[in-house]
């Protein structure tokens, strides 16, 4: 069987593009291009118009648009995994609490397409790639669970379901990526203390 790669002409690159087009600066064009335009607009055309190749040469780092898009989703939810498995946790429940408040408001404005992509893009998955995703995405509300359950049975935090608060702070945190903007009234760490002084309020802490 012949790979691939090797049945792409080497006129579909640009010059010079064999060294400067990478796995890492497509997926950067394919999210800009799925997080302005969103994933079933976007052509595999347009995104190597982006990055300056034919067609014929993304399919040496992509196996189709399907594919990129499982790839952007995985590759943005291990990475929030990872770094909030790094982030120094508070005293406590409470402690805890907001440790991964003002992380997830952080992490998030600083990746605003990724998380457009993440969130809005489920729908334009293929099942086999919306499973591996939606296992990603359960492991991260299981770290804000097990927070809040811990919270519960200490009783610093009155709830009656834990799942359900768990999806509500979820929801109230990812929101701030579709309204803040770095040139309004705002800070980034005065919105991530007052959506603290909401999630503690939520919580009944």
């Amino acid at each position: 069987m012949n790979d691939r790669s090797d049945n792409t002409d080497p006129m579909a690159r640009t010059s010079g593009s064999h060294s400067e087009i990478t796995g890492p600066r497509l997926r950067e064009a394919a999210q800009r291009l799925f997080a302005r335009h969103g994933y079933a607009s976007v052509t595999m055309r347009q995104i190597a118009a982006e990055v300056g190749v034919q067609v014929g040469a993304l399919y040496n780092y992509i196996p189709d648009k399907q594919g990129l898009l499982a790839d952007l989703m995985r590759a943005h939810l291990e990475e929030l995994l990872a770094a909030w498995a790094a982030e120094p946790r508070g005293e406590g429940p409470l402690g805890a609490l907001e440790a991964f408040t003002r992380f997830h408001i952080r992490f998030h404005l600083e990746r605003p397409d990724a998380v457009f992509i993440a969130y809005m893009e489920l729908r334009n998955l293929a099942p086999e790639n919306f499973a591996g995703i939606e296992a990603l995405r359960k492991r991260y509300e299981t770290e804000l669970e097990d927070i809040l359950r811990a919270g519960q049975a200490a009783g610093v935090f009155d709830l009656p379901d834990t799942k359900l608060a768990t999806l509500a702070v979820i929801a109230m945190l990812t929101g701030v990526t579709t309204w803040y903007r770095d040139a309004g009234r705002l800070s980034r760490e005065r919105v991530a203390g007052l959506y603290w002084d909401m999630v503690r309020k939520a919580v009944a802490a």
